[in-house]
């Protein structure tokens, strides 16, 4: 028998599945509709159906997380409060300082123990999301200036506020891109010692014991010496 822990609800996998497709819908959408040599080249039909693709991949990227955060607040405050925005322990400074090494010589590198969120992955974790809602807010500004539906007329707004919403898009674009494909490269299992992360966010959201004790070994002892969320499988 094997011992798992369950590491993220139901609710948080829905979440990250919705927000993660729609990210990606949007960042290609995103280029074709915002970077002029690629619309140019696609044509002007084309870049306005891409358009109008990017605005409905908006809709489930805003509301499905503010329904996760409506559904289960304390959720929410233990993700920023904890997750992101949690102390860092002299563990988590080495890890962040090994890091790079690590990714080369992981058979070679000793990584320290970490808690339920790695302190490096808290900085990755807390730019996808600050970033995430700065494009939000951001592409929200420059819909409303636009016009909700096509055709119709936008609201008026104050130039400064187009400008600066259209430059945060394009910084948020930029970070989420590098930071989502590190996440990619490591969530997806793609690197060797993540092999089979892909589980918690896309499959049953359970890590087996020695996994959980290799990547999070303070997190893993306390769930097993409580038993929450602890089940058996053979």
């Amino acid at each position: 028998m094997t011992r798992y822990i369950q590491r993220h609800s139901k609710l948080a996998r829905v979440t990250h599945g919705v927000a993660a497709i729609a990210c990606i819908v949007l960042a290609l959408t995103g280029v074709a509709v915002f970077v002029p040599a690629v619309s140019q080249a696609l044509g002007g039909s084309f870049t306005y159906a891409m358009r109008m693709v990017h605005r409905i991949a908006a809709i489930p990227f805003i509301l499905i997380p503010l329904f996760a955060l409506l559904r289960s607040p304390k959720g929410a405050k233990h993700l920023f409060a904890q997750n992101i925005f949690g102390k860092w322990d002299k563990d988590d400074f080495e890890f962040a300082r090994k890091f790079v090494p690590y990714l080369f010589t992981p058979q070679t590198t000793h990584m320290p123990p970490q808690h339920e969120v790695k302190g490096a992955q808290r900085l990755a974790d807390g730019g996808l999301v600050i970033m995430g809602i700065l494009m939000a807010l951001s592409g929200l500004v420059m819909w409303l200036e636009a016009g909700i539906l096509p055709g119709s007329k936008g609201i008026a707004m104050p130039m400064s506020l187009v400008w600066a919403a259209h430059i945060l898009h394009d910084i948020g674009f930029f970070v989420i891109i590098v930071f989502g494909l590190g996440h990619i490269y490591l969530g997806g299992g793609l690197f060797g010692p993540y092999k089979g992360t892909l589980n918690l966010m896309w499959g049953d959201g359970k890590v087996s014991e020695s996994d959980a004790a290799y990547h999070w070994g303070y997190w893993a002892n306390t769930k097993l010496g409580t038993g929450d969320g602890v089940t058996e499988k053979k």
